[in-house]
């Protein structure tokens, strides 16, 4: 009996070990003022106004942009860096359009560890960053980035890599959560309301643009093309003689001599003639609009025949064109190939087993957007996937369905307003204006 204590307090700290282990990194649902705990960046170009609000038709709050055609910048201290080395790691972020995004970004910016003396209200586009990740879109951009600042440890200097192909940004007005799963066998997963998207590799150049891992080797930039080298695999031949016979000024066409008017032929018929039913407006003025004239219609005359007005013979294409004589080609006997430049040991190339990621000391939203109304909530730095998993059921599913409903109540088909209309008002050939219908403009 007394054996079997120990096993039960051992058995109740793995317990807790196992909670606390599952317990999210940071986690900022904005139940509270954001107000202390984030700070705003007091650069100057940032003029957009943060503010906590709730979701349009939820009681829930969250980070809002609040006014149009502005710069925005805010970030929040981790209380440890978390490191992204070893074990899965898993950002999350929800993000709410409720005005729809013409042009902006909605992203997240994964700080890393700062010079000693940084102030966070320095804050701005030049603070170095591990990690990119969330939705941009503005033209022909449409997508959810991902980001990789990484350190090449040859050269020391920080390359931003670019994941190939990221998926685009959901083209609506409801809430919506991004997610990123790094794992440690170097896979990173893209989700989009817990849906992949998207997987890569970090050290796969698929994947990865510029590829994290330097080529091997590198053209080498100080060699030069010979002067003499000779790149065209085909020449004119130098022997070739023009033939004698070869007109080059014969016309591409000629008429055609053989050809006949076709009996029936109206050659005093025009193709036009005045229409016989028009007549002068009786407000028609000659002194200020002109001598009036009457449009023109086809001949009805024409119509029967084979033709009106004058008949000229056809152009048919000259037996004897030819065209401008060339040389035929030959296969040109210099010929070297297309020139490249040899190839050296490129001096940046590394090996790694997996990326050397910098810690995660901060996460800021630094944007610049045409729209107001983007919201920010449930920002997570989990090391379990799970707890990412539940998160999103927890906080965004339900509000998720209550927009889904919403939106599918304001649909209302086409053909059913014409319907209520017609029963309404008849036809009577009035045009009636809606500005917040589906018919922008309908005419009955």
């Amino acid at each position: 009996m007394m054996g079997g204590r120990p096993l039960l307090l051992l058995l109740v700290s793995a317990l807790l070990v196992q909670i606390r282990a599952s317990d999210p990194l940071l986690y900022e649902s904005f139940d509270e003022d954001f107000e202390g705990r984030w700070v705003v960046s007091k650069k100057d170009e940032y003029q957009g106004v943060w503010k906590r609000a709730k979701s349009d038709g939820h009681e829930d709050y969250g980070l809002l942009v609040s006014e149009k055609a502005r710069k925005y910048a805010i970030i929040k201290e981790l209380d440890e860096p978390v490191t992204l080395k070893d074990g899965t790691v898993v950002l999350q972020f929800e993000v709410r359009l409720q005005n729809g995004l013409e042009c902006g970004g909605a992203y997240i910016k994964y700080i890393r560890p700062q010079e000693a003396g940084w102030d966070a209200k320095e804050f701005d586009n030049e603070t170095p960053y591990t990690i990119m990740f969330g939705p941009d879109k503005c033209g022909s951009t449409n997508k959810v980035h991902f980001i990789l600042k990484h350190k090449n440890p040859k050269t020391g200097k920080y390359v931003e890599h670019h994941l190939k192909f990221p998926p685009s940004v959901p083209y609506d007005k409801l809430s919506h959560v991004y997610t990123a799963i790094l794992k440690p066998d170097n896979e990173v997963r893209i989700l989009i309301d817990g849906e992949e998207k998207k997987k890569a590799n970090f050290l796969s150049a698929d994947d990865f643009e510029p590829a994290l891992i330097p080529p091997k080797t590198i053209p080498d930039p100080d060699d030069k093309k010979p002067e003499d080298w000779d790149e065209r695999a085909k020449i004119p031949d130098p022997n070739a003689v023009k033939p004698d016979d070869w007109d080059e000024d014969a016309p591409m066409e000629i008429e055609d001599v053989e050809a006949t008017k076709p009996e029936g032929w109206l050659d005093d018929e025009p193709e036009e003639i005045d229409d016989p039913e028009a007549s002068k407006p009786e407000d028609w003025d000659d002194e200020e609009d002109g001598e009036w004239e009457a449009p023109k219609i086809d001949n009805p005359k024409c119509e029967e025949a084979p033709g009106c007005g004058e008949w000229k013979r056809p152009m048919k294409q000259n037996p004897a064109y030819k065209g401008k004589w060339h040389a035929p080609l030959i296969d040109n006997p210099n010929y070297k190939g297309i020139w490249k430049p040899q190839e050296i040991p490129n001096p940046e190339y590394f090996e790694l087993d997996k990326p050397d990621f910098d810690p995660i000391a901060a996460i800021g939203i630094e944007i610049w957007t045409m729209q107001d109304g983007i919201l920010f909530d449930n920002i997570l730095i989990a090391d379990d996937e799970k707890v990412a998993t539940s998160i999103l059921e927890k906080t965004w599913k339900p509000k998720y369905e209550v927009e889904k409903e919403k939106e599918k109540a304001e649909e209302v088909p086409k053909g059913d307003i014409e319907s209520l209309i017609f029963d309404v008002f008849g036809h009577s050939g009035t045009c009636f204006f809606f500005e917040n219908s589906p018919l922008n403009i309908l005419s009955v």
